[in-house]
């Protein structure tokens, strides 16, 4: 749709020129989650399912880090029958697990029990657990709000290459894969089911996400332009939102830090003001009209005298 001008700007196809970039601050929330480039000329609506697929991807990476975790740590899951329960009434109960001979760990594995029960406690080599941990680390570290403070922003080509390379460690780490129930295999072929978990409370389902911009939301069918202007490098702090939210609270207006900063100056100013007002309480008795020898020493023609130095 966009090829690029000599200052990296998309140029429309369609007319050759350039359009006008702005860089939204995405929030949801008083949350920071990261900033995302587009032109003025894009509609809303194609903005919001971007940013949508950028958040609900963060959030995908993270579910996959935790189970993932989980997996270095544990081994592969129990079959679905068989959680919570104790190897002897796994025995008692007759429950087959036909995975755990083929989903062996690369390198052979160690054996660490899951006190909860949900996974085999077949874990893989220290070594090749770090494979997975590590590379989680780094994928969670890749797309978090970090990349704000650094001002650098996101693209879902980024958040789909540290999935994906998520992906790539499990299968060296698994080469023959995973139970077909197993949590990460389900995130892996996105077959996961978030209904009535805290998770899927989080993700904004396709079509229904909602941008808030100075109080307003931001219409679908108009143009961000239409609302920021044609400025040049224009940076705004959206919000996004789940439709039926209702309105997000307003920024605040200034940061948490600056907020900070001056509370800092006002104590300041207010413990100066009090020294000061504790030196005028006592600068009077350094006045003239506050000695009680001044009347004396007029009459007498002594209240000026001074001395000279003594040799």
């Amino acid at each position: 749709r966009f090829r690029f001008g000599p200052f990296g700007n998309p140029v429309s196809k369609q007319s050759g020129k350039q359009d006008r970039m702005v860089r939204l601050n995405v929030k949801r929330g008083d949350n920071g989650l990261f900033l995302f480039d587009t032109t003025t000329n894009t509609p809303v609506g194609t903005v919001i399912d971007q940013l949508v697929e950028i958040y609900n991807g963060i959030l995908r990476i993270d579910r996959l880090s935790r189970e993932v975790e989980q997996l270095a740590e544990f081994g592969i899951a129990k079959p679905v029958e068989a959680v919570g329960l104790t190897d002897e009434q796994i025995t008692e109960m007759k429950i087959k697990d036909e995975w755990t001979p083929r989903c062996y760990p690369s390198g052979g594995s160690r054996f660490n029990r899951d006190d909860i029960g949900r996974r085999t406690g077949n874990a893989p080599l220290e070594n090749m657990a770090e494979v997975l941990t590590k590379t989680c680390a780094d994928a969670k570290k890749a797309v978090s709000k970090d990349l704000i403070a650094s001002r650098q922003a996101l693209t879902y080509d980024m958040v789909k290459e540290e999935f994906e390379k998520i992906k790539g460690a499990v299968m060296i780490v698994y080469p023959m894969g995973l139970p077909p129930y197993d949590e990460v295999q389900h995130i892996l072929n996105d077959t996961e089911d978030l209904s009535g978990r805290d998770d899927g409370k989080s993700v904004i389902p396709s079509g229904e996400g909602q941008l808030w911009w100075a109080g307003k939301e931001l219409n679908r069918d108009k143009k961000l332009a239409d609302y920021v202007g044609k400025n040049e490098k224009t940076t705004i702090v959206a919000k996004l939102q789940k439709k039926g939210g209702g309105a997000p609270v307003r920024e605040a207006a200034v940061d948490e830090q600056t907020q900070k900063e001056m509370m800092a100056y006002a104590y300041r100013k207010q413990e100066e003001w009090k020294k000061l007002e504790e030196a005028d309480e006592d600068s009077y008795m350094n006045a003239a009209w506050a000695d009680t020898n001044a009347l004396k020493n007029r009459l007498q023609g002594t209240g000026n005298v001074g001395f000279g130095k003594l040799r």
